[in-house]
C-alpha cells in the first residue's frame, strides 16, 4: 500500500508538471500562432515587368481600408486569348514573385492572371489573419470585375496550399466558372495537429480556414490537384477534400510529387487541368 500510494503520488507530479509545461507551451502558442501560421518574405519585390514581361504593378482597397500591391499578368501576346483570368492565391509562405513562373505559364497559355499579394506580405500593411485574407481576396476580385470588366463565369481561382482557404471561402461568397484547389486540406488545425502533435491545436487556433467545409457548398466545377509525396499537408487529406467536393470536375494526382517541387507551381498536369476546368 504504501509503495502503492508513493508511485501515484509521483505519477501526480509528474503529471502536474507535464501539464504546467503543456500549459506554458500553450499559452505561448496561443499568443504566437499566427507566426506558426503566416511565414512572408520580408525581401524587396521587384517591380513586374522586370520578371515578367507586361506584367504591372496594381493596388487595390480593402474594405478595412488596407491598400495593397498585387500583379497583374496579361496572357501572351503570341497566343490566342482565352478570355480567362486566374485569380491567385499563394500559401503561407514567401510572396507574390516566387509565383511569378505559374503566371507567366498561364500567360503563354492565353491566360490572364492577377498574382493576390496579402497583407503583411510582399511589402504590403497589416498583419495575415483569415478574416483578413479574406477581405484581401474580395478586394482582389473586386479589382478585376471592376477595372478588367472580367465576368465571374470567366474567372479561375486558383488557391494554393493555405490559398486553398482562401479562394474557397471567396467561391461561396463570389462563385467564379471554375476552382482550382492545389494541395487542400480539410482544415488549419488538422494540419496544424500533424507538425505541432504536443500541442492543443484544435482548442487554440483562431484561423481555421475550414475547405472541408467550403467544399461541400461551392457550386462550380473544382479541381483538386495534390502529390503523393507531399510532406506539409498529406495527400489522403487532399484526398478527403476531392471526396467531399460537391462539384469535383477532376482529381489530379501527381506521383512522387512533394508540396514545393516543381510539378507543383508549373507541371504540364496541373496547368491542363486548369485549361479543361472552363471547357
Amino acid at each position: 500500500m504504501g509503495r502503492s500510494g508513493g508511485l501515484w503520488s509521483r505519477g501526480l507530479a509528474v503529471g502536474g508538471i507535464s501539464l504546467a509545461v503543456a500549459g506554458t507551451a500553450g499559452s505561448v502558442a496561443w499568443a504566437m500562432q499566427r507566426k506558426l501560421i503566416y511565414y512572408p518574405d520580408s525581401l524587396p519585390v521587384p517591380r513586374a515587368g522586370s520578371v515578367i514581361p507586361n506584367a504591372q504593378d496594381v493596388q487595390f482597397t480593402t474594405d478595412d481600408g488596407l491598400v495593397l500591391d498585387a500583379w497583374y499578368v496579361p496572357a501572351a501576346d503570341s497566343v490566342p486569348p482565352r478570355n480567362a483570368t486566374v485569380l491567385i492565391a499563394h500559401g503561407n509562405a514567401g510572396n507574390r514573385a516566387d509565383r511569378a513562373p505559374l503566371a507567366a505559364a498561364l500567360a503563354h497559355r492565353g491566360y490572364n492572371s492577377l498574382l493576390l499579394e496579402y497583407r503583411g506580405y510582399g511589402g504590403n500593411p497589416g498583419s495575415p489573419s483569415e478574416e483578413g485574407l479574406e477581405l484581401d481576396a474580395r478586394a482582389a476580385y473586386w479589382y478585376l470585375r471592376n477595372n478588367h470588366g472580367v465576368p465571374p463565369e470567366r474567372l479561375i481561382y486558383f488557391g494554393e496550399s493555405l490559398g486553398c482557404g482562401v479562394v474557397s471561402a471567396l467561391a461561396l461568397r463570389y462563385p467564379p466558372g471554375g476552382v482550382v484547389l492545389r494541395s487542400p486540406f480539410t482544415d488549419l488545425p488538422s494540419v496544424g495537429r500533424l507538425h505541432y502533435p504536443y500541442l492543443p491545436v484544435h482548442g487554440l487556433m483562431r484561423d481555421r480556414f475550414r475547405v472541408g467545409d467550403a467544399v461541400r457548398r461551392i457550386t462550380p466545377p473544382v479541381v483538386v490537384v495534390y502529390g503523393t509525396a507531399d510532406d506539409v499537408v498529406p495527400p489522403a487529406m487532399s484526398a478527403e477534400v476531392a471526396d467531399s467536393t460537391r462539384n469535383l470536375h477532376s482529381r489530379v494526382v501527381l506521383p512522387g510529387v512533394g508540396h514545393n517541387d516543381p510539378a507543383m507551381l508549373v507541371g504540364e498536369p496541373m496547368l491542363d487541368a486548369i485549361d479543361s476546368i472552363l471547357g
